[in-house]
């Protein structure tokens, strides 16, 4: 039975380094692009991996739940790509993974500056920069909430976020 590993992290993460040959289907997405791969797999073992083993979890339990009439071996790979790296595996990467932070690292990084600055300002020179902490705030929320991040789409199209083809 020939084993096909599905990553289910998120497609800057995937891209930022993954199993070779393995399949990326988003959890965030994973309803509307599972069904159109797992009808196509037949007599194969699916192993979900993830970067710790969370949300490959979450993925094996709404496999099972959406696909009870399937012969599919569902699997877990426990401890995720840190463990499989640990195991001395091989990962690729579209990217040159020295030289660029996954791209929720970078968002994370440029929000959390962007709320210790304008909290500065606010104090220091005039209290309406604080309307620009309560921005970000809302920034994050509706990100969250839509799943739609203007900041993350941004930085995504920086010249460093590029493949490098």
């Amino acid at each position: 039975m020939d084993t096909l590993y599905i990553d289910v992290r998120e497609k800057d993460e995937f891209i930022h380094e993954h199993i070779e040959h393995s399949i990326n289907i988003p959890l965030s997405s994973f309803n509307t692009m599972a069904p159109g791969i797992m009808t196509q797999v037949k007599d194969r073992k699916i192993v979900f991996i993830c970067q710790s083993g969370a949300r490959a979890t979450q993925a094996k339990s709404i496999a099972e739940k959406t696909f009870p009439n399937l012969t599919i071996d569902f699997q877990i790979f426990d401890g995720g790509l840190l463990q499989w790296k640990k195991g001395g595996n091989p990962t690729n990467s579209f990217l040159n993974i020295s030289k660029t932070l996954p791209l929720l690292r970078q968002v994370q990084i440029t929000i959390g500056a962007l709320i210790i600055l304008f909290s500065l300002l606010s104090a220091l020179v005039n209290p309406a920069f604080i309307y620009l902490t309560l921005a970000m705030g809302i920034g994050v929320f509706v990100a969250g909430s839509t799943g739609f991040c203007a900041l993350a789409t941004s930085m995504a199209k920086m010249p460093w976020n590029r493949a490098q083809v």
